[in-house]
C-alpha cells in the first residue's frame, strides 16, 4: 500500500470499495458499510404515517393511515397553562415494527391537522418508559409549528430524531404560547431499518 518513499500507493485502493459486496445494516455496527447502509435507508425508504388507533390496548397507541375502517383520526395534544402540557404517548411497545422484520425506527415527519389556537406551539418528542424518562435521559426533540389557520393543514414539518429500538415507546406534548388548554391535532411519520 505503500511505496519505498512512505507515500501511500492509491493505484488499485479504491478497487475494493468498487467491487466488494456489504452487509450495510446487517453487518458490523458503527463500521463504514453500516453508517452508510444506515444514511442511505433514512433517505431511500418507505415512510409510514401513523393515527391515532382506532382500538387502543396498553402496548397499542397508533394505526397505520388507511389500515382499518376509521383509522383517520389525528392524535390529540392540550397545551398546558402558557406552558407544557401534559405527554401524550403516541406509540406503544406493540407499535414498532410496522414491518416485520424491522428493528429499529426513527420519527421523522409531523403533520398538524386542525390546532384551536394559531398562536406560536413548541412541541416535543421523547422516547423512553415515560415523558418524564425521555427528558432525564435527553432522548427527545423540539420543534415549533406555527399554523395560519386552525384548520391549517400544513406541509409536514421534518424532524429529527435518533434511530430506537422498535418497540420503544414515544410520546408527545405541546405548548401553545400565551394560551391555555388549547389542542392539537396531528399525524406521525417513520422510517424503519433492518438492522
Amino acid at each position: 500500500m505503500y511505496n519505498i518513499n512512505g507515500a501511500l500507493n492509491m493505484a488499485g485502493f479504491d478497487r475494493g470499495f468498487d467491487t466488494v459486496a456489504t452487509t450495510g445494516l446487517l453487518g458490523t455496527a458503527d463500521s463504514l458499510a453500516y453508517r452508510v447502509h444506515e444514511i442511505d435507508r433514512h433517505n431511500h425508504s418507505w415512510e409510514r404515517w401513523m393515527c391515532k388507533a382506532v382500538t387502543p390496548t396498553g402496548t397499542h397507541f397508533a394505526d397505520r393511515i388507511g389500515a382499518l375502517a376509521g383509522s383517520i383520526v389525528g392524535f390529540e395534544l392540550t397545551s398546558g397553562n402558557d406552558t407544557w402540557g401534559t405527554w401524550l404517548q403516541i406509540l406503544g411497545s406493540g407499535d414498532t415494527p410496522v414491518v416485520p422484520g424491522m428493528v429499529k425506527y426513527d420519527l421523522h415527519k409531523w403533520t398538524t391537522i386542525t390546532t384551536d389556537s394559531i398562536t406560536t406551539w413548541f412541541i416535543q418528542l421523547g422516547f423512553g418508559a415515560s415523558g418524564a424518562a425521555a427528558i432525564t435521559a435527553e432522548t427527545l426533540c423540539s420543534f415549533v409549528f406555527v399554523p395560519a389557520s386552525t384548520s391549517d393543514r400544513t406541509t409536514p414539518i421534518t424532524v429529527q430524531t435518533k434511530r430506537q429500538a422498535a418497540g420503544t415507546l414515544a410520546w408527545a406534548r405541546g405548548w401553545s404560547v400565551g394560551a391555555n388548554g388549547k389542542k392539537a391535532t396531528f399525524m406521525i411519520g417513520l422510517h424503519e431499518y433492518e438492522g
